[in-house]
């Protein structure tokens, strides 16, 4: 097998871990011994063996002389709660190590390399670079960004609309596609809405899939208002102490100090969610706060089940833009999609003018 080989092999193994690493990106790693694998492993979740560890606590021999492959910079700070796999690496005198991605986090960028450099250790990277910044597209532009990876998701009709001009809006999709919903959220931290979305629709913002046994997602609100009902579900189901308030006034009703969080704007709330180390989160928002979050340049993905079907008249997908010539318009690059059902779904990165 040639190195791109043995890499998409570490691709498949992180991604046996897809939803449960965060904050922690999804690695995995694979030695190989005179031709053949002798190891493998991958990081599970936080605070576990990162994938290197787990990949020698799994070798069938001695890793002395081997290659290592793994698709993301091994780490070399100490600062987590988990020992440092490049000196672990030295220890068990790997002879070489084959990396996809340099790590982004300024803990770590390049200093892994240069340490296992200077043992002595053969170090090759950036094979299947791209793909594998793709596999941890998330973590990547959060490490770079210093805020959330925000994922806008909506149901819509092919003249894009969301809703009856009265509010009705379930359901626009079929069985299949919102049970893909509850995958989508599986696989993030928290789920974002407005403060409308919660008045209207009393959302639980829960993952509902047979057999669940994951975390369940933050639930994040956004109200400028403060006003909110306080009997709602965020805010009195088993999972209230999981939601997050940003709010520009007081709020109605008493609530955990804790999760109540006074912002002058959605850039103070994105500092304090990286803060949080909340790094990749779904925006299931109407039209207003989705466009404001495009204005303000922090979508980064955005997935559509287009149901084919139409309203003529109703709610809209998003709110105004402010655009003044076709050039600015927000559009979507790297794009994917398939039929779940009879629903077509459509992903892909969000490119802005400003980007």
């Amino acid at each position: 097998m040639s190195d791109s080989e043995f890499i998409k092999k570490t691709f498949e193994l992180a991604r046996m871990a897809l939803g449960k690493t965060w904050p922690n990106p999804l690695v995995g790693a694979v030695i190989v011994k005179d031709g053949k694998i002798i190891g493998q492993g991958f990081h599970h979740q936080q605070g576990q063996d990162h994938a290197e560890i787990d990949a020698l606590k799994n070798c069938t021999e001695s890793p002395e002389g081997a290659t290592i492959y793994v698709n993301l910079e091994p780490c070399c700070h100490t600062n987590k709660t988990t020992p440092p796999c490049a000196q672990r690496l030295i220890k068990e005198k790997i002879k070489k190590v084959v990396i996809s991605n340099l790590d982004p986090n300024p803990l770590v960028f390049g200093q892994g390399v240069d340490l296992l450099k200077s043992s002595g250790i053969e170090v090759v990277h950036g094979i299947l670079e791209t793909e594998g910044e793709e596999l941890n597209e998330a973590f990547f532009l959060s490490q770079r960004k210093k805020r959330p990876f925000i994922h806008f998701k909506a149901a819509v009709t092919l003249d894009g609309k969301t809703a009856l001009p009265n509010g009705e809006s379930q359901w626009i999709t079929g069985e299949k596609a919102r049970a893909h919903v509850h995958y989508l959220r599986s696989l993030h931290q928290g789920i974002i809405v407005g403060g409308q979305t919660v008045r209207k629709d009393n959302p639980r913002l829960t993952v509902r899939l047979p057999d669940y046994k994951g975390k369940q997602p933050w639930r994040i609100v956004f109200t400028q208002s403060g006003n909110l009902p306080s009997t709602h579900h965020l805010f009195t189901d088993e999972f209230k102490d999981r939601t997050l308030i940003y709010t520009q006034r007081d709020l109605s009703f008493s609530f955990e100090a804790s999760q109540v969080i006074k912002i002058n704007s959605l850039t103070e709330a994105m500092n304090d969610l990286f803060a949080r180390k909340l790094m990749n989160l779904m925006l299931e928002s109407g039209p207003e706060l989705a466009s404001s979050f495009i204005q303000g340049g922090f979508i980064d993905r955005v997935s559509l089940y287009q149901n084919p079907s139409f309203l003529g008249s109703g709610k809209n997908l998003l709110g105004e833009l402010e655009l003044t010539t076709l050039n600015h318009r927000p559009r979507l690059t790297q794009l994917e999609s398939k039929w779940i059902g009879d629903d077509h779904f459509l992903t892909g990165r969000l490119l802005c003018s400003q980007d």
